[in-house]
């Protein structure tokens, strides 16, 4: 098995950098002189011998420490309610064709990593009737470019939503992200890919309405034996609207990590829950929504987007190393949800609450959601 260590570190967004103290860069400078001098000598008097040559001696060496940055975030759909399909407001009109527009303020952190994820909530499809059901979403298979244009490179459909236009909006989802060659995982069941510099991931996904912890922690175990360099368990879990994890979520996270897995990326709840590192791996509980075309007048727009250090041995061993937080709103303007997620500004109320909400600390009263 792999060896696991988990550094968690907090980057705050801006934070600047201290010059190095003068007397000690003066003392440095020093010491470089002095080490790179070569004393001279007398040229000898008498006459040099030709010694025989030889080749140099080649030294094989190790390929280097590897990096990658790999990106989280919460629940993403790209569409909306029938009723309210077209609204003014609701997430067709506002996007329209422009692809770009999602992610168009978060896209220097997806744009500049080894793999972005997403949690798709709800089909892609162009044809099938909503499931009888209180919140069914859809979104044309046109969008699948919303995640091709922003470099998302894999996403989870293991919830409670990809089968809300039944089995045919089921099928053209998974032809969709086939065709535009996206890797996903779906309900109680794995995936392998491998990212564009090497680093071969496995997913393990499950809903909440089915969690067998002997299945889970026996797929995740299986994708550790298929030589995975790392394992994600994508669950679908815990009660919306709050802010703690469940019992079950973390004995089952907890068994998840000590079965293989190195990260847990949960989702459901539509708020943030804590981030948690445990024997040597890390748990995101539940990262809320982000792009999420399902409320337009959302109860919480706190959400944040995660980037995650992996680190490649030359030996092969791969650890986590560290986690840097965006914390941000699911809107770029405060009175409604105009569904493009933007940074918030250190300092502010928002951001700081963020914080609160992912190192466990927050206060505040659950929220009524449901969906």
């Amino acid at each position: 098995m792999k060896r696991l260590a988990v550094f968690l570190l907090i980057i705050l967004l801006l934070a600047g950098c201290s010059k190095p103290d003068a007397e000690i860069e003066a003392a440095l400078l020093q010491t470089t002189a002095a080490e790179t001098t070569v004393p001279v000598t007398e040229a000898p008097t008498t006459e040099p011998t030709t010694e025989p040559t030889t080749e140099p001696t080649t030294v094989p060496t190790e390929p280097p420490e590897e990096h990658f940055l790999l990106t989280f975030t919460g629940d993403c759909t790209f569409g909306a309610n029938p009723n309210n399909y077209y609204a003014g407001y609701g997430f067709i009109k506002t996007v329209g064709e422009d692809y770009g527009y999602p992610f168009r303020n978060v896209i220097e952190w997806f744009e500049n990593d080894e793999c972005s994820f997403i949690n798709l909530e709800g089909p892609l499809t162009d044809e099938g009737y909503p499931m009888q059901k209180t919140h069914t979403f859809r979104g044309p298979t046109a969008y699948v470019q919303i995640m091709t244009d922003n470099s998302v490179e894999a996403v989870t459909i293991a919830n409670n939503h990809s089968r809300d236009y039944g089995q045919v909006g089921y099928d053209s989802t998974l032809a969709t992200l086939q065709q535009a060659g996206i890797p996903y995982v779906e309900r109680d069941n794995s995936c392998i890919f491998t990212t564009k510099n090497g680093l071969k991931i496995g997913m393990y996904g499950a809903v909440y309405y089915v969690l067998d912890t002997d299945v889970i922690t026996a797929g995740i175990a299986a994708l550790a034996e298929q030589g995975c360099d790392l394992v994600i368990f994508a669950p679908h879990w815990g009660v919306e609207g709050t802010y703690r994890p469940t019992e079950v979520q973390v004995d089952l996270a907890h068994a998840a990590i000590d079965a293989g897995a190195d990260i847990v990326w949960g989702s459901h709840p539509h708020v943030l829950q804590p981030i948690e590192t445990y024997n040597g791996g890390i748990i995101y509980y539940s990262l809320g929504n982000f792009s999420f075309g399902g409320n337009g007048y959302p109860w919480d727009f706190d959400t944040a987007l995660l980037q995650q250090e992996v680190i490649r041995s030359a030996d092969g061993t791969v650890t986590l190393g560290e986690l840097t937080i965006v914390p941000a709103s699911v809107s770029s303007i405060p009175e409604r949800n105009n569904y493009q997620p933007t940074p918030c500004e250190p300092g502010t109320e928002m951001y700081d609450r963020v914080l609160q909400k992912l190192d466990g600390s927050f206060t505040g009263p659950n929220l009524p959601i449901h969906s």
